[in-house]
């Protein structure tokens, strides 16, 4: 069975979960930040899929002291389970499922906003409203400094992406004009 199929799956059934108690938004943020841990310390993921050299208790309290505060009881459970049915591999991507999962069902969806410079307030108010005229969601906007862009801004969000950098005008006029040559020659 595909691999993103299986985490949502799980992602679904921890975001049902943790509905029905309560406690939606500690494990969300804890959730997030294992994600982190998981995705920038290589390391830990690599200690996580170990075969049966460490044992799961280990690793559960790992990612206990990664977080670095107790786990919440529902994400304790929903990690245990993991483990038992040997699907570790796929917990940061069930964790990135569940937190996307658990925005939405509370009206909130994550942007990612890449620019050359701190952006002016005008385009953060300007993409909330192009967001939530589009989805009827409300906006969280992580912004990332990228001077490779030249100009402009990329916005993305889930699966929408809006290109609005010099660095792709640039290469779409080199492809207008490479066509062009092409023609002639």
């Amino acid at each position: 069975m595909d691999d993103g199929i299986i985490a949502s799956r799980y992602a679904d059934a921890l975001l049902k979960y943790v509905l029905e108690t309560g406690d939606g938004e500690r494990v969300c943020a804890q959730a997030t930040r294992l994600e982190r841990a998981i995705s920038e310390v290589p390391d830990l993921s690599m200690v996580l899929v170990t075969p049966e050299d460490i044992p799961d208790e280990a690793k559960i309290s790992l990612l206990g002291t990664a977080l670095g505060e107790p786990v919440a009881e529902p994400l304790g459970r929903f990690i245990r389970m993991v483990f038992e049915n040997k699907r570790v591999p796929l917990l940061r991507l069930m964790f990135k499922d569940f937190v996307s999962r658990y925005r939405r069902s509370q009206g909130v969806v994550k942007g990612h906003l890449r620019v050359v410079t701190t952006p002016p307030e005008s385009l953060l108010d300007r993409l909330r409203a192009l967001v939530k005229a589009k989805t009827g969601l409300d906006v969280e906007i992580e912004t990332t400094i990228d001077p490779s862009l030249i100009g402009g801004f990329v916005f993305d969000i889930d699966d929408y992406l809006l290109d609005a950098s010099v660095i792709r005008q640039l290469d779409r006029i080199r492809s207008q004009f490479v066509d062009k040559n092409r023609r002639i020659v």
